[in-house]
């Protein structure tokens, strides 16, 4: 697992680091039931607080990508976990809404903006 932190970003660091563990889960670099690093080993791997860390496990967690074993550490939830499958579906619909709307301000008529997704989808 890859982290890359920015410290001059305006998006908090606890935000980073969970933005790219969520993005390495839902495209498939990170496995389900796969080990994270420890909280600690973490922080210490990014030079960063202890509390940061788990402050970003503890939103992975809360949003169903990562689960917490106890005495075993975090692993990479289950991709059937009913949990993360709302978050998904949620922010596809976040993102679906963002598209219409700059389509919209493009000045692109409805069919034009289901056509453009037609075209993505089919890749």
């Amino acid at each position: 697992m890859k982290i890359l932190l920015k410290n001059k970003s305006d998006v908090p660091i606890y935000e980073q680091i969970k933005e790219q563990i969520k993005s390495q889960v839902l495209e498939g670099k990170v496995q389900e039931n796969e080990q994270l690093p420890s909280i600690r080993q973490l922080a210490k791997e990014l030079k960063i607080s202890v509390i940061t860390t788990t402050r970003a496990y503890n939103e992975l967690s809360d949003e169903g990508f990562i689960i917490s074993v106890s005495g075993k550490g975090y692993f990479v939830a289950p991709k059937n976990n009913e949990l993360l499958r709302e978050r998904m579906i949620f922010e596809m619909e976040q993102a679906f809404e963002t598209a219409v709307e700059s389509g919209r301000n493009a000045g692109l008529k409805d069919e034009e903006i289901i056509e453009a997704l037609k075209g993505i989808m089919e890749g």
